[in-house]
């Protein structure tokens, strides 16, 4: 049970003050412009906006800069943004095998079609902290060299050739994909729920599902089939108009893990997947992602549900970190009926338990004077 906090007005407004005051910091030190933060803090940004489920990236760094660098409560005030914005429709599927590649590498073939592009990454970096970095000198601009643009194979499609791969599905022509962002959760959950729901939970919860995995706990043995990272591009059904209307283009994380399956009485001996897309450069999410998908579909492939990893219902909800907050931090909140309350039932059960201690004391005195 909750009371209201009455007098409090002035308070909450000094707090308010002292917020904003701590979040400026020293007034000698430039303030932080949201281009710097889009630019030199692009990560971070790419992860409010994924799981703040708003491509924005401004919004984003402002977001970042008013919750003083707290990335949950910036993922908090994007999607509270979100609920203010209109709706006008829903773009087609987005085309990923069409992707303008920047990053594309591969665990499971050295020479595909197309090439191993690695991109910025940290993976090659010896993680030693860099001095010159704080001195603010210039970076010398990178290697590049042309060329077109031209789609590039999907390594499941080489397994998928060979017939060794489950088929990817094709999409009912009458489906209707749900939204998360409209509609009530249920369970079971339909595949295209799970991942909406998974593309904007918790990058660190969804890493230790994944990670539990790995270690056993669902026993799945996965491969990186592909990992890439790139431009697509968002096209938008207009009635009035006999073809698709491009409204630009948004970067994304795509990754397809390949997974062994020994077979079932429905299906033979082959690889599945488990997929993972999520906004901007953000590779471990969408890893995370994508073995959490495939530790989800164990009941489709009549294997036994056995990890926490496998059960959808205790994955997705818990993968919410703005929800796992509010319930979490809701406990700061005046509670105090419901204490007094429990004290009171201490209390009296500590009274009891003396009073049946002191009994049993003076039985056992009396006993001994005999």
């Amino acid at each position: 049970m909750y009371v209201a906090v009455k007098g409090g007005e002035a308070a909450i407004a000094n707090a308010h003050a002292l917020l904003a005051d701590r979040r400026r910091g020293d007034r000698s030190v430039p303030a932080l412009r949201l281009d710097q933060i889009v630019e030199q803090l692009a990560l971070g940004v790419d992860r409010v906006m994924s799981e703040g489920s708003l491509y924005d990236r401004e919004l984003a760094a402002l977001a970042i800069v008013q919750a003083r660098g707290d990335m949950i409560e910036a993922i908090f005030l994007v999607r509270a943004y979100r609920t203010t914005l209109p709706r006008f429709g829903y773009t087609k599927a987005i085309d990923t095998g069409a992707m303008l590649v920047e990053r594309r590498v591969s665990a499971t073939y050295k020479d595909l079609p197309g090439g191993q592009l690695l991109g910025p990454t940290f993976d090659y970096t010896h993680r030693l902290l860099d001095p010159e970095l704080a001195a603010g000198g210039d970076v010398a601009e990178p290697l590049q060299r042309a060329s077109e643009a031209e789609a590039m194979q999907r390594v499941s499609a080489i397994l998928a050739r060979e017939g060794l791969i489950e088929p990817d599905g094709d999409m009912p022509q009458d489906h209707v994909p749900g939204d998360i962002t409209r509609e009530p959760l249920e369970f079971p959950m339909a595949r295209d729920i799970r991942l909406q729901a998974l593309s904007r939970g918790d990058e660190g919860f969804l890493l230790a599902l994944g990670y539990s995995t790995q270690r056993g706990y669902a026993r799945n043995h996965p491969f990186v089939g592909e990992v890439r990272i790139g431009e697509v591009e968002l096209e938008l059904d207009v009635p009035e108009l006999p073809f698709a209307v491009p409204l630009g283009s948004v970067r994304v994380t795509e990754c397809q893990m390949v997974n062994q399956f020994k077979g079932s009485a429905k299906a033979p001996p082959q690889f599945t997947r488990g997929y993972g897309l999520v906004f901007g450069q953000s590779e471990r999410k969408a890893m995370a992602m994508a073995l959490c998908d495939r530790a989800l579909r164990a009941s489709e492939f009549g294997e036994d549900v056995v990890a926490a990893a496998q059960d959808e219902e205790f994955v997705i909800s818990h993968s919410d970190n703005v929800q796992a907050t509010g319930f979490v931090e809701h406990l700061k909140l005046p509670h105090y009926v419901d204490f007094q309350a429990e004290l009171d039932l201490v209390r009296r059960m500590r009274a009891e338990h003396d009073a049946r201690e002191n009994a049993g004391k003076a039985e056992e005195k009396r006993e001994a004077a005999e």
